[in-house]
């Protein structure tokens, strides 16, 4: 697969150009050392995989940074500690603390050069903002959650993605995804028929950690381990 064949990459940020995992324990570190029993890293994102996943799927308009609110009280109430409303305020408006990957502004720059660059997140509006400014690049169109009214891996979403780039002139075969998470992501686009590239953040350790595992098998046309290496292998293709 050539990747300069495109015209457009269309990325999820939580997990492929923001740290989430990083951003989720860090946020969590206060609630989660008072649990009785110690909880370790992959565990605290285990079980907020399931939390979110689960209210994502159950309240799909809710925005994000408010979802997260009640994915805190839920795991305040499995670790039974004690967490005022406030505390699930806070954490939800943490997210535009979230750090970016070291790579992920230089990349997207380089990457710029070669394509258009599409945001689709489960996000709130507010909340990308602050991460945006992280990632100091312009993206050329951006679809959030709240936008759209529900979550990823809801088809809807990718549905109305596709066709807003379509108006643009940007057909489903111009564009290659890319995306970390294979439940969030790469199943509904092969669902869509997209091409797919895993920025698989995650190698050399076990578990999805912050995703839930995908319940079908997931078909990924080109991996790399970081969007360093993605930009690498553009310019090394624009280059030849």
């Amino acid at each position: 697969m050539r990747l300069t064949g495109f015209k457009a990459l269309t990325f999820d940020v939580y997990g492929t150009v923001i740290d989430w995992e990083t951003g989720i324990t860090d946020a969590l570190a206060p609630l989660a050392s008072r649990s009785p029993v110690k909880l370790t890293r992959d565990q605290i994102l285990e079980a907020h995989a399931y939390h979110e996943s689960t209210l994502q799927r159950l309240t799909p308009a809710k925005r994000y940074r408010d979802l997260l609110a009640v994915v805190h009280r839920r795991l305040a109430e499995d670790w039974q500690v004690r967490a005022d409303w406030e505390d699930c305020l806070a954490y939800g408006r943490s997210v535009g603390d979230w750090p970016a990957f070291a790579d992920s502004a230089p990349a997207l720059a380089a990457l710029k050069r070669h394509f258009a660059l599409v945001v689709l997140s489960n996000v709130d509006n507010k909340s990308f903002a602050a991460s945006a400014r992280r990632l100091a690049v312009p993206f050329d169109a951006v679809f959030t959650a709240e936008d759209i009214g529900s979550y990823k891996p809801s088809a809807r979403n990718f549905d109305h993605m596709l066709a807003e780039l379509a108006r643009r002139g940007i057909d489903r075969r111009d564009i290659l995804h890319t995306a970390e998470s294979l439940f969030h992501d790469h199943a509904p686009a092969n669902r869509a028929g997209l091409a797919t590239c895993r920025i698989f953040r995650r190698h050399g350790q076990l578990g999805f950690g912050a995703t839930m595992e995908p319940d079908e098998m997931v078909h990924v046309d080109v991996t790399f381990n970081s969007m360093a290496e993605l930009a690498a292998a553009v310019e090394a293709e624009s280059t030849a």
